[in-house]
């Protein structure tokens, strides 16, 4: 059979056997280990054998021949398998090329990551040759299957059809379908979806909520109607009742809910000694919550909040594995497993010192080894954006008196506007600006206020946005329109004007939603925007999550999505987009 259908081909694990035998040589030796053997819960002494990217013995026995042989000596440091992040969002600014490259160089060897972006933007066939480019990359790149697109889409049913749907949930390199951000819908009797769930579950494929406040018995309905895990538990209390419903529990600690030091307080306070139904997830931050570490820092809150060391490990690692079905290839270190091996100076501290992924060192000794692999973006037509249009003088009448208050990063309620909006600039005075969405194609706009957001920004723009439509914020027309054709002059990405002077960007010339550059960079570059806009009246943490949910519909209370301004709660439109024409001339100039 071909290597597509199998991990490894026959001829592949022939050699494997052979190299067992003694007739062929092993590629590295990790001699003196110790390491976490996750199914007697101890740290257990071994040779560990390596072939390729497998795994081929672990045990007392060294090779009778290690010619071409790397040997090392592990005395004295201690080996866990490489972890695992269950629920990423790989299009937060980063791609999901440098995010898997960063991730590696701090021990986490395994990515399953959300398809929202490439359905939205790729023809299916396109986003599955992509995936196929994604298993090159020392990084184990596994994927969802979206059922909805989380915000209230006047073609919804078109996009998330049936045959992309199924297709997507059959592929090799799909672990779940979800996250469910439209349960109340499948509540509601949204039989479309609840069949993709059945068909889900069928595939012996797992089923991922999103049930922020849900109460016990609509925990246990949504059990009922096929969910299998929920990362949205806020407490230790929630927590548990989610366990106790029968999910599985992702535990989180994100730039938007830092919980996990509080739930795993909670947790141990309520008594809790058993964490196999537990594991780990940083719910897709942005990269600024990456300086510090990925699933390695949960690891080290874990171990310092009192759970048991071994626990902590495994809510990275074998936990996750078990609960979807890879076990034999991912979360331990035992023969046969895919060579995913962190190396640790210290059992309590869970950042390594040297990384293996696929049987290839990404880090050695504190230093990256990262091979320049390429993603040929432009191959998938994954290119800067080109906007055809321009701004029209018509575009800037703001009539509308109902708008947005931002309550926190990314809860907005409605509000109504008291100040006189027959102008060109708010005053400072006000809380308030200026808020547009536009079309990506140009087709339609919606305008409207925003509350909450920044009381001195005198003129924004952002490709990066929940939709992939164009956000124009600001005080003032005039820098809100030089902060837009900035933007659509480099192809994408996010610019902050003041005075008709840019102040900073950040270029995304992948749909104008991804940067190409490494993770560090962006780091920083992020931490600089969110200082200007925090300067400027921003009074929370992550300005880019609020850019992705201003259209989310899974949050109360209010939504700017491409139906028009939504009130979710009681689920219909209260203002609708504008339509645009195209072939209007007066451009606006800055």
């Amino acid at each position: 059979m071909e290597r597509s259908h199998y991990r490894w081909s026959s001829k592949q694990i022939r050699k494997h056997v052979e190299v067992l035998d003694g007739i062929d040589s092993p590629h590295i030796v990790l001699k003196n280990a110790t390491y976490l053997n996750s199914y007697i819960r101890e740290w257990a002494e071994a040779n560990i054998w390596i072939y390729d990217d497998r795994i081929v013995y672990v045990g007392e026995k060294l090779p009778k021949s290690l010619e071409q042989c790397e040997v090392i000596d592990c005395g004295g440091q201690f080996l866990v398998p490489g972890y695992i992040e269950p629920h990423s969002h790989p299009y937060q600014l980063y791609n999901p090329h440098t995010l898997a490259t960063y991730a590696a160089q701090a021990g986490t060897t395994t990515l399953i990551n959300d398809n929202l972006l490439f359905f939205f933007r790729l023809e299916r066939e396109v986003a599955f040759e992509l995936l196929e480019d994604f298993q090159n990359i020392p990084t184990s790149m596994y994927w969802w299957c979206r059922f909805d697109g989380q915000t209230e889409l006047p073609n919804g049913d078109q996009i998330f059809n049936n045959e992309d749907v199924l297709a997507w949930l059959q592929h090799k390199a799909v672990l779940q379908g979800g996250e469910l951000t439209a349960w109340p819908k499948l509540l509601n009797g949204d039989d479309q979806m609840l069949s993709w769930i059945q068909e889900t579950k069928r595939l012996k494929k797992k089923v991922e909520g999103h049930f922020p406040g849900a109460s016990e018995s609509t925990l246990a309905k949504l059990m009922l109607l096929g969910a299998d895990c929920d990362h949205e538990a806020m407490t230790g209390k929630e927590a548990l009742t989610r366990l106790m419903q029968g999910y599985t529990v992702s535990l989180r600690n994100s730039s938007i809910r830092p919980d996990l030091e509080n739930i795993l307080k909670d947790l141990l306070e309520l008594g809790l000694q058993q964490f196999d139904k537990f594991f780990f997830t940083t719910d897709g931050s942005h990269p600024f919550f990456y300086e510090d570490g990925m699933n390695d820092a949960m690891i080290a809150m874990a171990i310092e909040a009192g759970v048991p060391l071994i626990d902590a490990y495994n809510m990275a690692t074998v936990n996750i594995a078990r609960y979807y079905n890879f076990e034999h290839l991912h979360g331990t270190i035992a023969t046969g497993r895919i060579a995913n091996i962190n190396i640790l100076d210290s059992k309590e501290n869970p950042t390594p010192v040297s990384v293996l992924a696929k049987g290839k060192w990404v880090k050695k000794d504190g230093n990256s080894m990262n091979e320049q692999s390429v993603i040929k973006w432009d191959h998938f037509g994954i290119t800067p954006i080109q906007l055809e249009w321009n701004l029209q003088q018509e575009d800037l009448q703001f009539a509308e008196t109902s708008g947005m208050e931002l309550v926190n990063d990314v809860i907005a309620k409605p509000y109504t506007s008291t100040i006189n909006l027959d102008c060109d600039e708010i005053s400072s005075e006000y809380d308030e600006c200026f808020f547009m969405m536009i079309a990506r194609d140009g087709t339609w706009r919606i305008n409207t206020l925003v509350k909450g957001f920044a009381q001195r920004l005198s003129g924004f723009a952002s490709s990066y946005s929940g939709t992939g439509d164009i956000i124009l914020i600001g005080k003032s027309k005039e820098d809100m329109v030089c902060a837009f054709n900035r933007m659509k002059e480099i192809g994408g990405g996010i610019v902050i004007v003041e005075e008709k002077q840019i102040l900073h960007e950040i270029f995304l010339p992948l749909s104008g939603i991804m940067s190409t550059l490494d993770m560090q960079t962006l780091i920083q570059e992020e931490k600089k925007m969110i200082k200007l806009l925090q300067e400027r009246g921003y009074q929370y943490n992550d300005p880019s999550f609020t850019l992705t949910f201003f259209s989310a519909t899974h949050l109360p209370f209010i939504r700017v999505t491409p139906s028009g301004l939504f009130d979710v709660k009681n689920g219909k439109v209260i203002a609708f987009p504008i339509d645009r024409d195209l072939h209007i001339t007066d451009e606006v100039k800055n």
